[in-house]
């Protein structure tokens, strides 16, 4: 059976020993300190291995032992937002108990207050994936279940008398601001861009690890290039995010990115008189006015990072001016 014991170095209790053939070396992530909850945790386990010897591991395997095991591997949503929420929910839940009501309960229990399409991108598909995972592993069967619909492809943009109104309110958010609307960042690669992938002398801007898995350099608008010369004229630093709190320090990477600016930024859209305008609506505008000018779909699917051209026909069906003399002909 399994003994307790404990590994120098580890502040956690672990288990050894073997259950009907089965060999057991893990940590049970318990402290020291709490012996009794350690030695309830070992009977528990001890009934899973058995249950295990006895029907297999697909009837034993838990969300959060797929969960990790996902990730340990490398899965793509190993970072995904909130992850450790979504995990904490299911927890010990056996796969075999977990179906499409019980994801449904869950996409509500951790994001109660989302839009069906966020809790489609921060829960359905970190789950889907942890799953689908399992399954290649052979430790439950297909789980089917219907996702929220995806976003209506509504887009929010702002023309640029209005965009440069906001970041002349930006106050010390002005240079991100500005290279938000003219290189279509995302918040997330504005914030976590560090100094060394900036290089204002080629104007040129790389974003390291995207969203979708890849790297992609943009070049710089010649209002970037002063924005941000501006603004390292008073924020210096040599090294480390590019964009910083008003005192010059680093914002910290604990908080989800557009909630570092969050106050700041409905404060700028106040007083410049834009309503109805989120932070990543930025991104939504530079893809309006790119495509507006260039009428190039390839080329904004590549310098925006979308993965397929279906996400950038938005922009296609936002901009219809020049079909106007189509309709006069009727």
């Amino acid at each position: 059976m399994l003994k307790l014991k404990e590994r120098h170095g580890s502040p956690y209790w672990y288990l050894r020993g073997t259950v009907r053939g089965i060999s057991v070396d893990e940590s049970t992530g318990i402290a020291i300190a709490s012996k009794k909850q350690a030695e309830e945790f070992k009977a528990r386990r001890e009934n899973e291995l058995l249950e295990e010897s006895i029907h297999g591991k697909r009837a034993t395997v838990t969300f959060s032992q797929a969960a990790l095991s996902y990730i340990e591997q490398g899965g793509k949503q190993a970072d995904a937002y909130r992850l450790a929420d979504v995990i904490k929910h299911f927890g010990t839940t056996k796969l075999a108990k977990i179906g499409a009501p019980e994801i449904h309960a869950g996409a509500v229990a951790v994001f109660p207050t989302m839009q069906p399409a966020s809790r489609r991108t921060h829960f359905y598909i970190p789950v889907s994936a942890i799953l689908t995972h399992a399954q290649k592993m052979g430790w439950c069967d297909e789980i089917k279940f219907e996702w929220p619909a995806p976003s209506d492809g509504v887009v929010r943009w702002l023309t640029k008398e209005e965009a440069h109104r906001l970041i002349d309110e930006g106050k010390h958010i002005q240079a991100l601001l500005t290279f938000l609307f003219y290189t279509g960042a995302r918040i997330s690669e504005a914030m976590d861009l560090q100094m060394q992938d900036l290089d204002l002398d080629r104007a040129h801007v790389q974003f390291i690890d995207t969203k979708n898995g890849t790297s992609r350099g943009v070049p710089l608008h010649t209002l970037v290039v002063e924005a941000m010369r501006r603004y390292f004229a008073v924020y210096r630093h040599n090294g480390g995010d590019v964009f910083r709190r008003e005192d010059g320090q680093e914002y910290g990477h604990e908080a989800k990115a557009s909630d570092r600016i969050k106050t700041v930024f409905k404060k700028a859209c106040k007083r410049a008189g834009i309503t109805n305008f989120r932070i990543h609506d930025t991104r939504h505008t530079w893809a309006t006015w790119h495509y507006q000018k260039n009428r190039d779909l390839g080329a904004l699917q590549k310098l925006g990072g979308w993965k397929t051209l279906e996400m950038v026909l938005r922009y296609a069906h936002t901009n219809v001016e020049e079909l106007g003399d189509t309709i006069a002909r009727l």
